[in-house]
């Protein structure tokens, strides 16, 4: 997670946004009277914004729980997958 001062993003705003959304990183900036803010790719705001809602139904989590434990247990079997045709 980097760090940097409103100035500074303001100065370096491309470079920044680029680094953010290139590297996956997340930026907090930070400004007077401790209200800073978060910054982060569409990318990965969607992609938490989809973990909370999973993980925020209890049997949203237990599936996901239970799957883990199975695939930790090696409790899962694998096959290959069939073509579909086109007009399907």
């Amino acid at each position: 997670m980097l760090a940097v001062n409103y100035t500074n993003l303001r100065d370096n705003m491309k470079s920044y946004m680029d680094q953010i959304t290139d590297d996956y990183e997340t930026m907090i900036v930070t400004r007077k009277n401790n209200k800073n803010v978060v910054m982060m790719s569409e990318e990965a705001y969607n992609n938490l914004m989809e973990n909370v809602y999973v993980m925020g139904n209890k049997a949203n989590y237990d599936w996901v729980m239970e799957s883990k434990a199975q695939l930790e247990g090696k409790k899962f079997s694998s096959h290959e997958l069939s073509e579909v045709e086109e007009n399907e």
